[in-house]
């Protein structure tokens, strides 16, 4: 490798302000946080997350300077780990990437090696980078409604949030699978073509919350929600008898206002997803996403940038202009 690299960089706050600064920097790999695993980064997802943690907002990250960048695809530079060697393609999300460890926004990282997964045979290092943390949520959650009794003779899946890289991702995999999927998103109108694109065979708006009932007209086998508040009681309310719900999302809110009545009533389940898994589990997720949860419309949903391209990505982000999945192509 060489001895020095290029990556983006938050530091602490000045002046009292709540926003780091996001800087260009030459980096060396002493920079990084400490590992035994040295990868040369390929591609590297820019996640909802991330930019959060570039405006500063929730406290993600407590300690500066820090890369961000919460997943990332490359090869194996070297490594003291057992089962990894110089070439090996792998990726690596969770565990604190980018967050309380050095992450994916430069051209190398160092990590741990146990949080190092080798890519299943038929994922290739850009769609291993498009799918990520969100992709691997997305799996995640179709994973545990399925083990749950979800399956398409059930009945239709809702998956909300659907313009963001989890939902839309959960829209590929879910009608490959054989389900009818509604898309309910706040982007009905602009996006609906996309949506559609994707294999959503309906896509609505969501409803007016404070209007919506505790039980609701049973619409749904099963729903993704990758939103939560109020956007997770109104689906909890719409699912059908024995329906399995997973949410892993917080957008629309931290808080759940509802009723045992779904529960008590039609039986529904509610399963939390939390993406940092154990290995064993991420390991039989992704062999899935790289067989029978392949998404087939990964093209369709990444955008490709250049590292210098972070900054706009970022804001475009948070002001919800994108939909998708933006990754990071360090070869730009």
């Amino acid at each position: 490798m060489t001895s020095t690299f290029t990556g983006f960089r938050l530091h602490a706050p000045e002046g009292g302000g709540q926003a780091p600064a996001l800087r260009k920097e030459t980096l060396s790999l002493e920079d990084l946080s400490a590992g035994d695993t040295v990868i040369k980064v390929a591609f590297a997802g820019v996640n909802y997350k991330d930019a959060l943690a570039a405006t500063g907002q929730g406290k993600i990250i407590r300690r500066y300077p820090r890369i961000g960048g919460i997943d990332l695809s490359g090869r194996v530079v070297s490594s003291a780990a057992p089962g990894l060697a110089p070439g090996d393609e792998v990726v690596v999300h969770g565990y604190g990437l980018g967050v309380d460890h050095d992450g994916g926004y430069a051209q190398y990282a160092r990590v741990r090696g146990e949080w190092v997964m080798p890519l299943p045979a038929g994922i290739s290092l850009i769609d291993a980078a498009t799918l990520g943390t969100a992709g691997y949520t997305a799996g995640l959650a179709l994973h545990c409604m399925e083990h749950n009794g979800l399956e398409p003779a059930k009945g239709p899946v809702a998956v909300s949030g659907a313009t963001g890289g989890a939902g839309g991702i959960a829209i590929d995999i879910l009608s490959r699978r054989g389900y009818e999927v509604t898309a309910v998103s706040g982007k009905a109108d602009d996006c609906r073509d996309y949506l559609a694109s994707l294999g959503a065979k309906d896509v609505i708006a969501p409803p007016d919350f404070g209007a919506a009932a505790p039980l609701a007209h049973a619409r749904w086998a099963g729903c993704v929600d990758a939103v939560g508040g109020p956007m997770l009681a109104w689906m909890l309310g719409a699912t059908q008898s024995e329906g399995v719900v997973a949410a892993f999302g917080n957008a629309g809110g931290n808080e759940l206002s509802t009723t045992v009545f779904p529960f008590i009533l039609r039986g529904v389940k509610l399963l939390g997803i939390n993406a940092n898994s154990p290995m064993d589990v991420r390991r039989e997720v992704w062999a899935k996403l790289a067989t029978v949860y392949r998404p087939a419309r990964l093209q369709a949903i990444r955008r490709t940038i250049a590292l210098d391209g972070l900054p706009d990505a970022v804001a475009s982000m948070l002001a919800r202009r994108s939909h998708g999945r933006i990754v990071i192509d360090m070869s730009l």
